[in-house]
């Protein structure tokens, strides 16, 4: 009789009653579904080209050991605040090896756009990464998620862990400190 019931997780806090998936099958509808989101948030938080396929696998090698603690309608939360850490760790690694990464893949053009469109995208992504990585890191995270993931910021607010007045705040502040470094890099001799 038990085989034909599927287990099932109370979790009190969200007041949910969630069937468990296999875990293999949960990971792999975890990993299918919020891939891009990972990548693109390494990419966005600075971690290198070079690196970025690396620093996903991380991500998803800690979510393949931490499974059983990650709550439904949670995962997405659990996987950015890991990419934060992932990231923070990969910057702290280069600069203590005091490595200069090149993002070679950065000058290679894509194949679909013409040849202008492409020197643009490449030339725009890099500006936002050099503007992006003056932020400080806790700035960063709200921006990255709000204005390029379009998350509202209640839904920042669960991924974070943070009360919705301190990302507004964050939010606010991320803003300026963006816009001052726009304007200081538009100041600069070309």
């Amino acid at each position: 009789m038990s085989a034909l019931v599927p287990p099932s997780v109370v979790h009190a806090d969200l007041g949910v009653v969630a069937p468990v998936a296999r875990p293999d099958q949960r990971l792999r509808e975890l990993f299918d579904r919020e891939f891009d989101f990972v990548w693109r948030s390494l990419r966005r938080l600075g971690v290198p080209s070079l690196t970025i396929d690396d620093a996903t696998q991380e991500v998803f090698l800690v979510v393949s050991r931490r499974l059983a603690d990650i709550l439904p309608g949670r995962e997405r939360s659990f996987l950015f605040g890991t990419a934060l850490r992932v990231a923070s760790d990969a910057r702290r690694a280069l600069a203590r090896r005091g490595e200069v990464v090149e993002d070679g893949l950065e000058r290679i053009a894509d194949a679909t756009p013409g040849p202008d469109q492409a020197i643009d995208q490449q030339r725009a992504r890099a500006v936002l990464d050099e503007v992006l990585a003056t932020l400080d890191l806790d700035l960063r995270a709200v921006f990255v998620l709000y204005e390029l993931e379009e998350m509202t910021m209640a839904d920042i607010a669960v991924t974070l862990g943070l009360a919705p007045g301190t990302v507004a705040s964050r939010l606010r502040r991320a803003r300026e400190a963006f816009q001052a470094s726009v304007a200081r890099r538009n100041r600069r001799p070309a």
